[in-house]
């Protein structure tokens, strides 16, 4: 028998999609509305609104599995008790990059990854090249622009 994978998240990303799924479960009472008002016109081979909104409903629960899915494999982690030398998910890490300018990236789950407010997944390429790192190591990462070299220089839990 197959394990089931937790997949790690802080509380943050566990709430975001709980109001996520929520809000796609208040939705399908109006895309059944909007199928029976589609099939109400007529011929359904021919039905353009018909077929948009069975799309729609499909896409909705397909969404729904997946977020029921990954809430049911939650493992909520908070950074503030986590402590120790080594970058771990949940860590937010100061790295010098090539030019000694400072950048700060917190570990975190693939449904909260937004690199533009500094969250990187634990399964992205720097993600995966920092974790287990300390202190004064230095991370060689390749990203599509070619090789990417850092130094982390500050580990914190917050």
């Amino acid at each position: 028998m197959a394990t089931v994978e937790k997949m790690p998240m802080l509380q943050e990303g566990y709430e975001k999609l709980t109001a996520d799924l929520k809000r796609l479960k208040a939705e399908r009472p109006l895309i059944v509305d909007a199928i029976e008002e589609a099939r109400a016109h007529g011929d359904l081979s021919e039905n353009a609104e018909y077929h948009a909104a069975k799309e729609q409903q499909g896409q909705n629960e397909a969404t729904i599995s997946d977020i029921e899915d990954k809430l049911a494999r939650a493992q909520i982690i908070d950074p503030k008790e986590l402590s120790g030398d080594k970058v771990v998910f949940g860590a937010t890490v100061t790295l010098l990059d090539e030019d000694d300018k400072p950048v700060t990236y917190q570990i975190v789950g693939q449904t909260e990854a937004d690199a533009k407010t500094g969250r990187i997944s634990y399964n992205s390429p720097l993600g995966r090249a920092l974790i287990g790192r300390k202190v004064d190591d230095e991370v060689e990462v390749s990203v599509p622009a070619g090789e990417r070299y850092y130094l982390v220089s500050k580990i914190d839990f917050i």
